[in-house]
Formats: C-alpha cells, structure tokens, sequence
C-alpha cells in the first residue's frame, strides 16, 4: 500500500560484526570442536588457509585489514584467522641464547676483543609494542648495538689489566646495563656473561712476562728468608 511504512527490525539495523570479533567467535568454536572426538573429522575438513597453528612457547600477534595490530597476543594452539584480511606474526618467548663478539678499547689504549653471551627472551606483556617497533626479527636489530654501545662505554673506564684483576665488578656493569638497555624494548635480558676476554698479542706477552717477573720475585723472597 502507498501509506505504509516499511519496518525494520532492530536486528536490521546493528552494524556487522569487525573481523576480528568474527574471528573470535570462530576461534571459540573451533575450540569447542576441536575438544569433540565425534566431529574431529569435520574439522579436518576446513581449508588450512582458514586456520593457523600457535606452538608450544610460541605467541602471536594479529593484524586485521579493519583493526590493525591487535592488542592481545593469541596462545597455544589452532586457531582460526579470515585469509588477507589477518595477518598472524608468531613469535618464539621461550629463554634464547646469543653470542655477540665485540672489538673495543681500553682506557689505556689497548686493543680488547671481548665475547659476549646472552639469554634474552621478549616480554609478553609488551609484545605488541615490541612488534610494532622492531618486529619480529627484533634480536638481530636491537642486541648486537646495545651490547657494543654498553661494552664501548663500561671497558673504556679500565685500564686493560683491570679488566683482568676486576672482571667481576665489570661484569656486573655490563651485564646491568645491557638489561636496563633492553628492557625500555620489552626485551627481558636472563642471563650476561663474558665467554671469552682476548687481547693483542703484544699485551698478552707483557702480561704473562710480567707475571713470571712476579713470580719470580715472590719465590726469591721465600728463598731469603
């Protein structure tokens, strides 16, 4: 009839859901049927493009054609994603180790080769800012630079047989400043230690002469006596 009105529910008129809130409640039910022996087979069925798996120490971060990066990293398992519309980046946050050589100078003006080794894993709770800055690469962008500005920095306030009769006290410094370093990225440093302390070949033979002359002294002393 020309004087009637056409209603609309008020179902009609709710704005369609995002994408990741979409994928959310597939995610749930993907879940819910991935725990159901009886319809484990129909699973098995859905195109691989539609879902990603999230392994053991492992978390990942979403970005969505609508949303971005999304805030909350997604944990173990299989979960469901729209193809080209999200984009999962995942990321190891287990415990890692790093050997990183650095080439420096001491306060004395001798030449030091110093080996560094570090445990080093992201923070979960600022991988998305970790992401965002870095990505996923993040250790080889950040640790090899933060570790030879502190080494520059702390070896060159000691002479080179300091860094021998003080190694402890330099030790500490290093380590305190490379996790202070890499914690303002969200990366938390576990572990620092020197693996190796290497010096030209000059400097060792003056070194090594001049601990046989100390010896040698110590053992005249004895003899006197």
């Amino acid at each position: 009839m020309a004087g009637s009105r056409l209603q609309c529910s008020p179902r009609s008129l709710e704005r369609p859901a995002s994408v990741p809130a979409m994928a959310a409640n597939l995610d749930k039910v993907l879940n819910v049927v991935g725990r159901s022996a009886v319809v484990l087979g129909a699973a098995g069925s859905v195109p691989m493009f539609f879902l990603f798996n999230v392994d053991a120490g492992e978390r990942s971060m979403m970005w969505t054609m609508t949303s971005g990066l999304m805030k909350q990293p997604y944990g173990e398992g299989t979960h469901f994603k729209v193809p080209y519309m999200m984009r999962p980046t995942n990321y190891d946050v287990r415990a890692r180790a790093y050997q990183i050589p650095s080439n420096t100078g001491t306060k004395d003006m001798q030449n030091v080769t110093i080996h560094v080794r570090l445990l080093f894993r992201p923070d979960i709770e600022r991988l998305w800012d970790l992401h965002q800055e870095l990505g996923v690469d993040y250790e080889t962008k950040l640790l090899p630079s933060v570790c030879n500005e502190i080494l520059k920095s702390i070896v060159a306030q000691y002479d080179a047989e300091a860094l021998l009769t003080m190694r402890e006290r330099v030790s500490q410094e290093i380590r305190d400043g490379i996790t202070e370093r890499c914690d303002k990225f969200g990366v938390i440093i576990e572990d620092v230690a020197i693996t190796h302390l290497n010096y030209s070949k000059e400097f060792a033979k003056a070194i090594e002469e001049k601990q046989v002359a100390e010896q040698e002294a110590e053992r005249q002393k004895f003899i006197v006596q």
